[in-house]
């Protein structure tokens, strides 16, 4: 018997889409660029981005609700409490998308005298790069030996 083809599987339950629909606009990437630099305030964040006063709102409240960062609130003397934005286990989670996205850039995108930002090794100061390895430790240096499976949640389209 064959495999089944890509084209008979069903793409209703996938976490690509669903990753998407959380992180999928680009000021929510420019947001997580913020705080993963260090930025948590809100004031800050609009300054440094240009980002439209609502959208951000939008943005910020979109990654709390999904787990992504949580709110703390702190207050400057004489001043109203107000929230500043940290990253959750979750959004920790989100560092290789980023230096993903990064390298990506980097590559691609980047301005002849290089690019504005580089993520570097804490200890050592080296920089670092996303490499793909599988669960048996071979390291795959062409993206041709990848190959997309079935997962446990795939389900035949009816």
């Amino acid at each position: 018997m064959t495999a089944p083809s890509p084209l008979d599987w069903s793409f209703d339950n996938c976490t690509i889409e669903r990753a998407m629909g959380v992180l999928g606009e680009k000021w929510t990437l420019v947001v997580l660029r913020e705080i993963f630099t260090g930025v948590r305030r809100f004031e800050d964040m609009r300054t440094r981005t240009g980002i439209p006063r609502q959208v951000l709102t939008n943005r910020l409240a979109g990654l709390v609700e999904n787990g992504v960062l949580r709110r703390e609130p702190y207050q400057e003397p004489g001043a109203r409490v107000r929230h500043e934005y940290r990253l959750t286990p979750k959004g920790f989670d989100l560092y290789p998308v980023l230096i993903a996205l990064a390298e990506w850039g980097n590559r691609y995108l980047a301005d002849p005298e290089g690019p504005p930002i580089r993520y570097a090794h804490r200890d050592c100061g080296a920089d670092l790069h996303l490499e793909a390895h599988c669960t048996d430790g071979h390291h795959l240096t062409d993206h041709r030996e990848i190959q997309p499976r079935p997962g446990p949640g795939a389900r035949l389209r009816p």
